[in-house]
């Protein structure tokens, strides 16, 4: 319910400047002082890299603001890595469903129940114990509403329609986000140790390489 201002550069970006050079003229005078400062942080490694400034800042002011600085910092730090696990989650999805679908070689649509049902039949994925009861079709919508999969209507060869997923939905996204090695192309080898007096050939069936035209490039229209 909260009205915000919008962001205009023409109008915001003077006064970010502004308070920028009114913390400058404030932190440059005590640079000395904090050159060697070593705050106590609520994070490790690189996050702490990233976040230290910011907590040294929040000490010098003192007050209310050290500890609210490293709430943020805590906050903000998990929250990351609760993304970084659903990309990694969705990701695996991606892959499993294709695994799925592979086995279940000719069909060009699942349901969502027994898509869900072979899913969570396997016992080294996370997908049984996701949640509280296992993945559900309110979760498995949710986990691909990011690659712009959603079930819809498909009826199937008895006459009955049931929410389903096409296959020709995920093609994309298995592109994208986790192509299958396996049909990548293969890449051409090459001699370690060509033969004097006479370049390699190249493999057949690729392009001949250099510029368009010959070596003096494409001659200019006139």
């Amino acid at each position: 319910g909260e009205r915000i201002t919008p962001f205009r550069s023409r109008y915001s970006v003077p006064e970010l400047h502004a308070l920028r050079d009114r913390l400058a003229d404030w932190l440059v005078p005590q640079r000395g002082t904090v050159a060697g400062a070593v705050p106590k942080m609520p994070v490790e490694d690189r996050a702490a890299d990233t976040w230290e400034p910011l907590v040294i800042v929040a000490d010098l002011a003192g007050g209310h603001w050290p500890a609210r600085a490293r709430a943020a910092c805590l906050a903000m730090t998990r929250n990351e890595v609760v993304q970084d696990e659903q990309t990694t989650l969705k990701t695996r999805l991606l892959r499993d469903i294709r695994r799925v679908f592979n086995q279940e070689a000719g069909k060009e649509a699942m349901r969502s129940q027994d898509l869900l049902a072979v899913l969570i039949q396997d016992a080294e994925a996370p997908w049984a114990e996701y949640g509280t009861k296992g993945l559900n079709a309110y979760h498995l919508a949710n986990l691909l509403r990011d690659f712009g999969i959603s079930p819809a209507n498909y009826r199937f060869e008895n006459g009955r329609q049931a929410k389903a997923y096409a296959r020709n939905q995920f093609v994309d996204a298995w592109a994208r986000y986790c192509p299958d090695p396996a049909l990548s192309a293969p890449t051409a080898e090459v001699p370690a140790h060509p033969t004097r007096g006479r370049p390699p050939a190249p493999p057949s069936g690729t392009l001949p390489t250099g510029p368009p035209g010959g070596p003096a490039g494409p001659r200019p229209t006139r």
